[in-house]
């Protein structure tokens, strides 16, 4: 059908395994998807079987099952192979679901092709089929900015109140993620166990404070990707790194008595892939307390360990015992209002022009590089887009000069700064 074969694409590797034998795909596969600014989660699934042209209960179980993972679902049909019984019956299906469906016809290669093969499929009555071809890249453009722009128009949570944080709590199992939200609402209303990884699912609380409304995403605990070998436990990830992809600020715990560990900054890096506001919780902080040279090191530690996210605050916390937790909330304010912040053009500018000022930009290629002016593009987080005659010699170091001028520029000293660099169209470069 093509399902790998298109997984792959989007993902630009090669994490699913591609045959032309049916069935091949046994289990799941999760990318993280970061597409034009657009971060997301896809998943590969295995097939349905039509060998009999029905499904089977376990079949239409398993299908449910993702159908309830996604905000959207694309369906692939056989373009060669054409309607079968199954695409009706998997369309009834996917019909009574809320979730949008992209019905996607694939192996057309060809605007001919299309006319020929597509119009059968018609008959299923959607709104609207999506022509591909998977192994060449015929309408894969079309169907990525239809399913970008959908991405865009998901809610993170129906009814919540006008201007709830949005906060997911994450971090490695049992490192204490469900007893600080436990001490943050003042009651038990996670499970909380002394066995790493009771949170399975991803669960929201909603929380009043002052005039505030705060939503609390408990996630499972993120393994390392070689212990994963557990279905449930592939699941719990996707779980944490969807919450990530609908919340405001990312809390990640690091437990003090274990110290910061490569999967602690594994599980750092993915909260700045999606671009969120980040602080970090040092978490049993009373069970080194007595421990100074222990507290020192450890400081040191989460220091060098964090040194590319320098905005992130750094609390040391007990959920046991409460110790800090009335410092996360000032700082999340202050956050949150940073990370929706606007500013006008002329300000911006007036920074970019000073930012040049101060530092040349580099030659490129015998050519001085121009920069020549900037506007916000966007929020959660600040970004903002730099005109400029070659966008692609705009060397590392100088994308992260600028970005921390802005940065100082604007106050934005609690939340990451996006640059986006394009190309001045319509006219000669010099």
């Amino acid at each position: 059908m093509g399902k790998s074969t298109l997984f792959n694409r989007i993902t630009r590797r090669r994490d699913a395994i591609v045959d032309p034998t049916p069935g091949v795909t046994r289990d799941r596969h999760y990318a993280r998807v970061q597409w034009e600014e657009h971060p997301f989660i896809l998943v590969d699934t295995g097939g349905i079987d039509d060998e009999d042209d029905t499904i089977t209960n376990h079949i239409r179980h398993q299908a449910m099952q993702a159908i309830d993972e996604a905000d959207v679902i694309l369906f692939l049909m056989d373009g060669r192979q054409g309607l079968t019984p199954s695409d009706h019956e998997i369309v009834d299906l996917l019909r009574r679901t809320e979730k949008k469906v992209f019905f996607v016809v694939n192996k057309i290669d060809s605007p001919d092709l299309e006319v020929e093969l597509l119009s059968p499929f018609w008959e299923l009555g959607v709104a609207e089929l999506w022509a591909l071809s998977a192994d060449h890249s015929y309408g894969f453009r079309t169907l990525m900015d239809g399913l970008i722009t959908r991405l865009d128009k998901v809610e993170a949570l129906p009814g919540l109140p006008e201007g709830t944080v949005r906060i997911a709590f994450l971090g490695r199992p049992n490192v204490g993620k469900s007893s600080m939200i436990n001490a943050i609402i003042g009651q038990e209303r996670m499970v909380v166990s002394s066995i790493s990884g009771t949170t399975r699912d991803s669960v929201d609380t909603l929380l009043s404070r002052d005039k505030y409304s705060y939503q609390l995403i408990d996630t499972a605990g993120i393994r390392r990707k070689g212990k994963t070998t557990d279905k449930l436990e592939k699941f719990s990830i996707l779980k944490a790194l969807k919450a990530l992809g609908r919340c405001d600020i990312a809390v990640v715990l690091v437990d003090a008595e274990e110290g910061i560990t490569e999967q602690d900054i594994r599980v750092i890096g993915y909260t700045q892939d999606h671009g969120r506001a980040l602080i970090i919780l040092i978490n049993k902080w009373d069970l080194i307390k007595e421990d100074k040279k222990r507290q020192d090191w450890l400081l040191e530690e989460v220091r060098l360990a964090t040194n590319f996210i320098p905005f992130a605050p750094v609390f040391r916390v007990s959920a046991r015992t409460g110790y800090g937790i009335k410092r996360i909330f000032p700082a999340i304010g202050k956050m949150y209002r940073q990370f929706y912040q606007r500013f006008p053009t002329s300000a911006l500018n007036r920074l970019l022009e000073a930012a040049i000022a101060h530092h040349e930009p580099p030659m490129y290629r015998g050519r001085r590089l121009k920069l020549y002016y900037t506007a916000q593009i966007g929020t959660a987080p600040p970004s903002f887009a730099v005109i400029a005659n070659y966008p692609k010699g705009i060397h590392f170091s100088y994308q992260r000069f600028l970005a921390n001028r802005f940065r100082d520029g604007l106050g934005l000293d609690m939340v990451p700064v996006r640059l986006v660099f394009k190309e001045r169209s319509g006219r000669t470069k010099r």
